[in-house]
């Protein structure tokens, strides 16, 4: 990691927990200005604390969690690995973090052994490349007029993952979008060392922050909406092939439904060579408080 900067190598210090106890971590949160603790983030760090307890020979092939109580971002966050099963082909562990006393957050993550096998996989949808489309920060650039003064700090930080949106979605004026699909190229904004492991957790951090997005596209609002409460309730991922989180990859994401203030969404992501590298599904809360 020593050869990482800025941005990158904070997020990639994010993800290096602490062994505290055989099957405990410790992981912390980053000194900003937030009431809670990134979904990402946490996902991220809990995949890394069931990798920590795995052999070498075995990736996560996928993930299932629940984010069971908002986290607490000015203190550290434990988390504690149950070893489930350790068999010739798969093993299995399931990961709790835990702010005071109490349980935040649980995911249980499957890995296996390299095997081969006859490959298909759905093809990418045909879109502008990476070097067609605008990056999101000099897009920002542009509306500097339009970000209120308490948050511009946060749109102008330095980000660990550049992106590039299909269809730039202007962050303060919503607009109705049928269907709801949301596609960007993104990628880690410099090189990380070259360990799949950590390709999975940089993935899964990232993806966490464009999935819910695409519940609020049928109806014309956004997360900066001050009367929507939106937050994660459970995402799921599977990992399907190698890949680098530091070239560019394809979210091809879309909102299945929305009802009962929950909407639920999902996403391909595709390499740039065209192949299908992961999938998730990502049920959030989007619940309407009337002024």
């Amino acid at each position: 990691m020593d050869c990482v900067a800025g941005p990158v190598a904070d997020l990639l210090e994010l993800l290096d927990l602490e062994p505290i106890e055989v099957n405990i971590f410790r992981g912390r949160s980053p000194d900003e200005d937030r009431q809670r603790v990134f979904g990402g983030q946490v996902m991220g760090q809990a995949l890394v604390a069931a990798q920590r307890t795995v052999d070498d020979d075995r990736q996560a092939h996928s993930l299932h969690s629940y984010f069971l109580r908002p986290g607490d971002p000015t203190v550290p966050i434990l988390y504690e690995v149950d070893r489930i099963r350790d068999g010739r082909s798969f093993a299995t562990r399931r990961v709790v973090a835990i702010q005071h006393g109490r349980a935040i957050f649980n995911m249980s993550v499957s890995f296996h052994v390299h095997e081969t096998s006859d490959e298909y996989h759905l093809p990418m949808p045909t879109v502008a490349g990476p070097d067609e489309l605008v990056g999101w920060t000099e897009y920002l650039a542009t509306i500097q007029d339009d970000i209120p003064e308490e948050m511009a700090h946060w749109f102008n930080r330095p980000r660990p993952i550049e992106t590039r949106p299909v269809k730039v979605h202007h962050p303060f004026k919503p607009v109705f979008e049928d269907p709801p699909i949301n596609q960007l190229w993104f990628r880690a904004a410099s090189a990380v060392p070259d360990d799949q492991a950590l390709q999975q957790a940089l993935l899964t951090y990232a993806v966490d922050m464009w999935l819910l997005d695409c519940s609020t596209m049928p109806h014309g609002y956004q997360f900066s909406d001050p009367q929507m409460q939106m937050a994660s309730l459970d995402h799921s991922m599977w990992f399907l092939r190698p890949f680098r989180a530091d070239d560019w990859l394809l979210l091809d994401a879309e909102c299945i439904a929305t009802a009962g203030a929950r909407g639920m969404n999902r996403a391909n992501i595709y390499s740039s060579d065209g192949r299908l590298v992961a999938t998730a599904n990502q049920e959030g809360l989007m619940r309407r408080h009337n002024s």
